[in-house]
């Protein structure tokens, strides 16, 4: 906190500060407990009607009345220190991308929409949407769901060229014209993330359905960890690999989509029996300097034995072979399994990010079943 000459606590932040990471302490709530004040570190992503709205780097939003502050200031926009290979939330967004690659994408300025639907041949001008397959458990998931949000939504690295609202527009267009409901990709919590678009969405009822983390480490260590002598290493998603895949029935479109990235490979470790779904599965996408996880699954009746473990070493180490030095992948806010083992490997959060769904309207279609 910024304490003045004369040893008080000062506010040192004003309405000009949105937009820039800020540290504030507050009065604590009446009857809240024991402490006196509160401390918010955050985006200063308004400052209207006496509110200030900071929002965290997991992206929730924190709104404090300009009576409670005590003490303010503007803090550098990321943490001096970080653990894990240095990179920018833009570098991460591209490769990211890169390693996920939808079906059709088109730029709109700086932000790219993306989405993974089949199409089949045209009638009177028409495109002809297809069924995509099922949901994990069997549920089909209409022509009207892609694949994967990551997949099928709006990546906004910078300017759309567009008022806000006239690209939001333009989104929503263009999405509902392959029969999609439209989403927008955004992040919080490291130099360079979108906390005001994220206020400005919602500010206009757009709705956050998902946030994940993507976390970086070093790869090498990754590859000591195990010696994984039984995982299997393969260029394609074989039948075998797609029955311990959690999304059963995938399509054409979901096969091209896992097949996407500069240098794709599918991991697995045979299961017990003869014709039995591996017991372990998993994917890497090598795309120069780093190396990105995805699809780490085992059967739930091996697991805490190491093969998930096993699974990225081997991953690891071809991804070594090619150069690549750093890793990343995306765990979801609630996957405590996942969000442990990779904390064990090395991995570290590097920045939140959020799928935010656009209000719905008469006949808004349904949306995918993961991100």
């Amino acid at each position: 906190m910024e304490i003045s000459a004369t040893g008080r606590l000062e506010v040192r932040i004003t309405p000009a500060d949105v937009g820039k990471r800020v540290s504030v302490r507050r009065m604590g709530e009446p009857g809240a407990g024991p402490e006196k004040f509160t401390d918010t570190v955050g985006v200063l992503t308004s400052w209207d009607g006496g509110v200030l709205m900071i929002t965290r780097r997991d992206g929730e939003r924190v709104r404090i009345p300009e009576s409670a502050l005590v003490a303010g200031k503007v803090v550098p926009a990321a943490p001096a220190r970080r653990r894990g290979p240095a990179a920018t939330y833009p570098e991460l967004a591209r490769i990211a991308a890169r390693a996920w690659r939808p079906v059709e994408s088109e730029r709109l300025g700086e932000w790219e929409l993306r989405a993974a639907v089949e199409v089949g041949p045209r009638d009177g001008g028409a495109p002809r949407l297809s069924a995509l397959g099922e949901r994990p458990g069997g549920a089909v998931v209409g022509r009207r769901a892609g694949f994967t949000r990551r997949a099928n939504s709006v990546l906004p690295l910078g300017d759309p060229g567009l008022p806000l609202d006239a690209a939001l527009e333009a989104v929503r267009r263009w999405y509902g014209e392959r029969g999609l409901p439209a989403y927008v990709q955004t992040a919080t919590g490291a130099e360079g993330t979108q906390e005001l678009l994220c206020a400005e969405l919602e500010r206009r009822g757009w709705v956050r359905e998902v946030t994940a983390g993507l976390w970086t480490g070093a790869l090498a260590p990754v590859a000591d960890r195990a010696e994984g002598a039984g995982v299997v290493l393969s260029r394609t998603a074989d039948e075998a690999w797609l029955a311990r895949y959690q999304r059963k029935g995938v399509s054409e479109v979901a096969l091209r989509v896992l097949g996407s990235g500069p240098s794709v490979w599918f991991a697995s470790v045979p299961g017990a029996g003869h014709g039995e779904p591996p017991a372990a599965i998993g994917r890497c996408v090598v795309d120069g300097r780093w190396a990105g996880f995805a699809a780490v699954e085992v059967d739930p009746g091996r697991r805490r034995q190491g093969l998930a473990t096993e699974v990225m070493a081997a991953l690891a180490r071809r991804a070594l072979d090619e150069g690549a030095s750093a890793a990343w992948l995306q765990v979801e806010a609630d996957n405590e399994g996942g969000r442990a083992l990779y904390r064990a490997l090395g991995f570290t959060p590097h920045h939140a990010y959020h799928h935010y769904r656009a209000p719905e309207e008469p006949g808004t279609p349904s949306g995918p079943g993961r991100s």
